[in-house]
């Protein structure tokens, strides 16, 4: 059993996968909770009672995305890049049924854990197995609402995932009014989520970040959602909602965003470099 924060955890599901080692760890505040980590970094929570609890604080985030992008029970056809637990793909089936869903997943061994562990049968979930890029050359052009990247090969974006050519694939796969949403960890002076920044703000007419201000101001390693539209992103609504949220962020779009990317250059192909690693022993509440 192991303890978190002085809690004794349920149990412990531990598999190896494909990219290394899983753990299933049960949540000792939630009776059906569950925290899956790959190589000893967090990357899911998931509630199989209830999968509108969203327990990270940037899956929040994107869970306020989801809501202002489509009324409840209104279907988005989502493109989730990363699967991890499937935790953002179960919040859109609960709270808009009939959703379109394809998540990506590099790991087989992973989705098999998760399907036959943390099972979401009858969400429509559809999971392809495979490298997040290359999939986008398999999904038709403009058919997409929301297009999420959430990927990490253990605790980082892989470089192939964080270049202006990968961010102008992605932007081909949504309808004109739909939405880019990424996961950007980093920390300190925060220069790897400027050159994310300027990649996207090279794609789309309006780009935002999400992010706490103790990450923003460079206090703690944390994780950043990157939003880009060339519709409207819904931003001022974002920032009410992410302000009274109980993990707190705030919203960066328009003069103030610009003055944090100043400077930043989009990266290639060539230049593109994963995302930092995180400090020792970082799995905050971020994750």
């Amino acid at each position: 059993m192991r303890s978190r924060g002085g809690r004794v955890a349920r149990a412990v599901v531990r598999a190896e996968v494909d990219h290394g080692h899983a753990e299933l760890v049960g949540d000792p505040d939630r009776p059906a909770g569950w925290t899956l980590l790959v190589n000893g970094t967090a990357q899911s929570h998931v509630d199989l009672d209830d999968p509108t609890h969203l327990e990270f604080e940037y899956v929040r985030r994107l869970g306020h995305l989801v809501d202002l992008l489509a009324p409840v029970g209104r279907p988005l056809r989502a493109l989730h890049l990363g699967g991890g637990a499937w935790t953002l793909p179960r919040y859109l089936a609960t709270t808009r049924p009939g959703s379109p869903q394809r998540v990506v997943e590099i790991d087989g061994a992973l989705v098999d854990l998760v399907g036959s562990r943390l099972p979401a049968d009858g969400m429509g979930i559809d999971v392809l197995v495979g490298d997040a890029r290359a999939a986008l050359t398999r999904i038709a052009p403009a058919s997409v609402d929301l297009l999420v990247l959430d990927v990490f090969a253990g605790a980082r974006t892989p470089a192939h995932l964080t270049s202006a050519e990968f961010v102008r694939a992605a932007a081909a796969m949504l309808d004109v009014d739909g939405v880019y949403a990424a996961n950007v960890a980093d920390g300190g002076a925060l220069a790897f989520a400027r050159t994310q920044v300027a990649a996207a703000a090279g794609v789309f007419a309006e780009v935002a970040v999400v992010a706490s201000p103790d990450v923003l101001h460079g206090r703690r390693f944390g994780n950043l959602v990157l939003v880009g539209g060339n519709g409207e992103v819904p931003a001022l609504d974002l920032a009410r909602r992410v302000a009274a949220d109980p993990f707190p962020a705030r919203v960066l779009t328009g003069e103030p965003l610009a003055r944090f990317a100043a400077g930043a250059t989009a990266p290639g192909d060539r230049a593109a470099t994963p995302s930092p690693l995180p400090p020792p022993g970082f799995f905050g509440r971020a994750r």
